[in-house]
């Protein structure tokens, strides 16, 4: 079996074209200053900034090995949940939890790295659902328990089971009926990338045709630069992306990898606005100033809650 670094030249090719895109964006930006030295560009240089360290931290914990991967995706978990527990309304007694909230995510990411997708996919939506209320019951404290229990469980949902399944993506090569070309020991890091790649440039895709194009506001009530055009535009773009990057850099069909686009389109959508309801409820600009630009680690992977899991699904489902 090849080394982690021995990668096909499609993988090296991909992880280049990523960095080549933030090339070419800092490129822009730098004519942009220089064409309009009277505009501020700080936030989107700030943006760009914060977008070559997460790409660089993001493609070297691909490249060292699987574990190295797996506990880089354990600690934007934990980012993730640090910042919603940071920022939600809380009580005294649901203090009792919140070492068993944070137990949960190297718990979740062990059943990721053997493959036990039975206890991967039960052990946070179940067993965590079920524990989570007895150590806030010994107190007794039953003012704002309900409240309390559906809070903390959506936001173990959202930040260490959702975004888990990119995990579990990575590991797919690993899969018992994996067959032909599924069997290549870098698949897991190509469909990574991929899902990766595809959510965000969705939200870059709805953004821009949302300022080009957009005139109907979609959801104005959580998120008024939201348009109908932005969301229709950004859908089709991200299918056809989907489409000729997944034939070519994944064992992925051409007809499921447009269907993918398609559904990744949507989910995205949905999991953006879903954290902006989420931070309006809260008074919220921002989960946090974490990355410079973007706000918070929730922020940044807000989307990637929603598409991970359908994306993971899809493919085990059709693709294998």
């Amino acid at each position: 079996m090849r080394g982690w670094f021995d990668l096909s030249p499609t993988l090296l090719t991909a992880l280049g074209g990523i960095f080549g895109l933030l090339v070419a964006a800092s490129l822009a930006i730098w004519a942009l200053r220089r064409a309009h030295p009277e505009k501020d560009y700080t936030e989107l240089v700030l943006r760009t900034k914060s977008w070559w360290v997460m790409a660089a931290i993001f493609t070297a914990a691909l490249l060292v090995n699987r574990v190295t991967a797996l506990v880089f995706l354990g600690i934007v978990s934990f980012l993730a949940l640090k910042e919603y527990l940071s920022i939600i309304p809380t009580r005294r007694a649901d203090r009792r939890v919140l070492f068993f909230l944070y137990l949960a995510i190297p718990i979740q990411y062990y059943w990721v790295s053997i493959g036990w997708y039975g206890m991967f996919i039960i052990f946070v939506p179940v067993y965590m659902l079920l524990f989570l209320p007895l150590p806030m019951l010994v107190i007794g404290q039953t003012q704002g328990f309900l409240r309390a229990v559906g809070t903390l469980h959506w936001g173990l949902m959202v930040t260490v089971f959702s975004l888990s399944h990119a995990a579990y993506a990575l590991m797919l090569p690993a899969a018992p009926n994996a067959i032909g070309a599924w069997r290549d020991p870098h698949t897991g890091a190509a469909l990574m990338i991929y899902l990766v790649v595809l959510t965000q440039l969705n939200d870059v895709a709805q953004f821009v045709w949302g300022k080009l194009l957009g005139r109907r506001k979609i959801i104005p009530a959580i998120s008024p630069n939201k348009t109908w055009e932005g969301f229709l535009g950004g859908v089709l773009t991200t299918t056809a992306l989907s489409a000729a990057l997944g034939p070519w850099l994944t064992p992925i069909s051409l007809m499921h990898a447009a269907i993918l686009g398609a559904l990744l389109g949507v989910a995205g959508f949905v999991g953006d606005v879903t954290v902006s309801a989420l931070k309006r409820d809260l008074g919220l600009k921002d989960t946090s100033q974490f990355l410079p630009g973007h706000g918070g680690v929730l922020d940044r992977v807000d989307s990637l809650t929603y598409t991970a899991p359908l994306f993971l699904h899809y493919v085990r489902y059709f693709c294998y």
